[in-house]
């Protein structure tokens, strides 16, 4: 089990920033609330550059009389680089806890025992360790240094582990702390699967799934599976499915093996039109190439597909996107082209390895927030004016679109401008017209792509018309709206300039996938 180094660099491109430090929940008190499987940890979100004082797990689940604040956070950082040095010989008595005076010993050559030799080749980092704190905190370490076959080393090679995940996992066993950034988590998930720290293993893939995006889905569902984390997997296709032609054009989607390509392209429920899967099994079969150190020529990459390739619906295709596309690619054989064809066009219609039934995607969902909609000869007025309203989600959701009313005064068409933020950043928006018939029904527009939206987070939907001034709105509006085990909430929003709020006006309803 050992997933290349690569890929852990590559999944969180542009999001290295970002680093989570947790404290897990050892100290807690008796009789507190605790999961039998996994104690529940806590964690917050914090950017590199911030110089927050860490706080150890005492400090967070106190005992009656709190202890003091010390240096101790000092001498981690020193221990990071194995550059600590204690001064005094009663340097015992500056820390009033067992968990602090363990942290002090974490990555220190004082009263060590044993050594580790961790990396590959070429890039190994010597590291110390106390043999009975390690046993203490893993069964493996404890099994290598006092089970009935344990060896008596003094220097142990760990090539398959990065020096920097490795030292993750000691801090975590030393000083009861986990600190986790992009870069290395999927490395440090590694390390503490292989040295069974469970906990620590728990926090990595909750980390995992807090970061969880279309950017780096498709080498998540790989990483999970290697290291049979079946809800991450679950959240992953989640991901994937409703934002599928954003996964498919990833990055990371070239980095995964055959097995989950395969996985993939069998998925039934993924919301991408059939070229874009066929372009992203090209661009993957590329990639493939240059892992096998082959040039990337067209038959180089039917070669790397395999079968793989009539999992791929091109049957389903657009005429005009087979004709364009998959027929000029060169990777189908002059017989499974005209085959194709035909198929398209001729009434007696050749058998086909392809398959041809279109993908079943996934369907919508709608929230209607209004519980009764009205028109009168004076509203609904826009000219311009920007309709807004907040919402929040218990669940992780994809919103897809807007329903929106229509004309009250018969057939019209609109200009609608509409929008998603969070915290004033744009993450959606989408500029389309629409027609709507008279009637008092909603009409769906469409962002571009599906925004994943997080739980426990307000956003704000913004919608700007133009076209007949005289339509319908909402009346008797709901604060809480539950939609299948989806619970939303709304608030209004300062943004709304043309009277639309929580009780009535416009952006009646939100399309979802869930």
């Amino acid at each position: 089990m050992n997933p290349p180094a690569a890929t852990w660099l590559r999944l969180f491109k542009g999001n290295a920033t970002e680093s989570v430090r947790i404290r897990s929940n050892k100290g807690a008190k008796k009789g507190s609330p605790t999961n039998s499987k996994l104690p529940p940890v806590c964690y917050e979100i914090i950017t590199l550059k911030t110089k927050k004082k860490k706080k150890m797990a005492a400090e967070i689940f106190p005992t009656k009389k709190p202890a003091p604040a010390t240096t101790v956070q000092q001498y981690q950082q020193q221990n990071l680089n194995n550059n600590n040095t204690i001064q005094g010989c009663n340097w015992q008595g500056l820390y009033p806890t067992i968990r602090e005076r363990n942290s002090v010993m974490f990555n220190n050559e004082l009263m060590a025992d044993v050594h580790f030799v961790v990396g590959p080749p070429g890039g190994t980092q010597r590291l110390p360790g106390h043999r009975y704190v390690l046993a203490v905190g893993s069964s493996v370490f404890h099994a290598m240094f006092y089970g009935e076959l344990a060896e008596d080393k003094d220097e142990i090679r760990i090539p398959d582990v990065e020096p920097p995940s490795f030292l993750a996992m000691l801090k975590y066993i030393y000083c009861d702390e986990i600190d986790l950034c992009a870069d290395t988590v999927l490395a440090t998930l590694y390390a503490a699967k292989k040295y069974i720290v469970p906990h620590l293993a728990r926090a990595c893939v909750n980390f995992l799934e807090t970061s969880l995006s279309a950017k780096n889905a498709c080498v998540l569902l790989s990483q999970s599976c290697l290291f049979e984390e079946p809800d991450l997997t679950q959240r992953c296709w989640e991901v994937i499915d409703a934002q599928a032609e954003l996964a498919l054009r990833s990055e990371g989607f070239c980095d995964i093996d055959a097995q989950t390509l395969e996985s993939i392209l069998l998925r039934e429920t993924l919301n991408a039109k059939e070229l874009v899967v066929f372009e992203a099994a090209l661009s993957w079969a590329e990639a493939e190439c240059q892992r096998r150190d082959l040039p990337p020529t067209i038959d180089n990459k039917r070669k790397a597909l395999g079968d793989a390739v009539f999992l791929i619906r091109i049957p389903a295709m657009a005429l005009d996107d087979f004709a364009n596309g998959a027929a000029q690619s060169g990777v189908l054989t002059l017989t499974e082209t005209n085959d194709i064809f035909l198929w398209y066009t001729a009434a007696k219609k050749p058998e086909l390895r392809f398959a041809s039934e279109p993908r079943r995607g996934l369907s919508p969902q709608r929230c209607h927030r209004f519980q009764s909609c009205a028109y009168r000869s004076n509203q609904w007025r826009y000219r311009g004016r920007c309709d807004s309203i907040q919402f929040a989600v218990d669940k992780r959701v994809f919103i897809a679109g807007f329903g929106l009313y229509g004309s009250s005064c018969g057939s019209a068409e609109y200009s609608a401008k509409i929008e998603l933020k969070r915290q004033g950043a744009p993450l959606g928006q989408s500029l389309s017209k629409y027609f709507s018939d008279g009637s008092s029904n909603t009409f769906p527009v469409w962002f571009e792509y599906p925004v994943q939206i997080e739980p426990d987070t307000f956003y704000t939907a913004s919608v700007v018309l133009d076209g007949n001034e005289l339509s319908y709105f909402g009346q008797e509006g709901m604060t809480e709206v539950q939609c299948g085990k989806v619970t939303f909430q709304f608030q209004c929003s300062s943004d709304s300039t043309n009277g639309t709020g929580v009780q009535g006006g416009q952006i009646p309803e939100l399309i979802f996938y869930a």
